[in-house]
C-alpha cells in the first residue's frame, strides 16, 4: 500500500513520493506549480515562469495530469480548476493568488517585488481579483484541446 502525502515522513524528499506515485524518476527536489493545462492564460503563465526560471528551480505539471491526480487528491486540492504552488517538502499547498505569489518569489528579481506588492494587499482582496480573473479567463484567452510540444529543456521540467 502506497503512503499518502499527507502521512508521509517530511524528511522524505518530494522526488521520491513523485517517483513512487508516479512512476517519474531522476527527479530533484523542487516545488511544484499545478496549472489548468487547457487554459490559455495559465499556459502563457508557465511559458512566463519557465523563461524566467533560469536556474530551473520549479517543476510545472497540468491539473489535469497524473502528478496532480495523485498528489493532490490527498490534500483536498483535486477540485482546484486554476492554480496550486506545492512546496518541495509537500506539506505546504498554496492556491489562488497566494500560490502567484510564491511563484513570483521564486522567479527572484525584479518578480520577487512584483511578488512581496501583490502580499501586502490582503488575501481576501487578492483572491477576489484573482478569482475575477479566473471566471473569465477562457473566453479573454481560449481554451485548448491540445498542449504545445515543450522544447527538449522545458520537457525536462514538465510533470505528466
Amino acid at each position: 500500500m502506497k503512503k499518502s502525502v499527507t502521512t508521509m515522513d517530511p524528511n522524505r524528499p518530494i522526488s521520491a513520493v513523485i517517483a513512487e506515485e508516479t512512476g517519474a524518476s531522476g527527479l530533484t527536489d523542487k516545488p511544484i506549480l499545478f496549472f489548468d493545462g487547457v487554459c490559455g492564460l495559465c499556459n502563457s503563465s508557465v511559458d512566463f515562469a519557465m523563461t524566467r526560471d533560469r536556474q530551473a528551480r520549479l517543476y510545472y505539471a497540468p491539473l489535469q495530469g497524473d502528478t496532480a491526480r495523485k498528489l493532490l487528491s490527498e490534500q483536498d486540492l483535486a477540485s482546484v480548476d486554476t492554480v496550486v504552488f506545492r512546496t518541495v517538502e509537500g506539506t505546504h499547498c498554496y492556491r489562488r493568488s497566494a500560490a502567484v505569489v510564491r511563484l513570483l518569489w521564486l522567479l527572484g528579481f525584479p518578480w520577487n517585488v512584483y511578488g512581496w506588492l501583490l502580499w501586502c494587499i490582503p488575501l481576501p482582496i487578492r483572491d477576489l481579483g484573482y478569482r475575477l480573473i479566473a471566471s473569465v479567463r477562457y473566453r479573454l484567452f481560449g481554451k485548448h484541446e491540445t498542449c504545445r510540444m515543450p522544447s527538449p529543456d522545458e520537457r525536462a521540467r514538465i510533470l505528466p
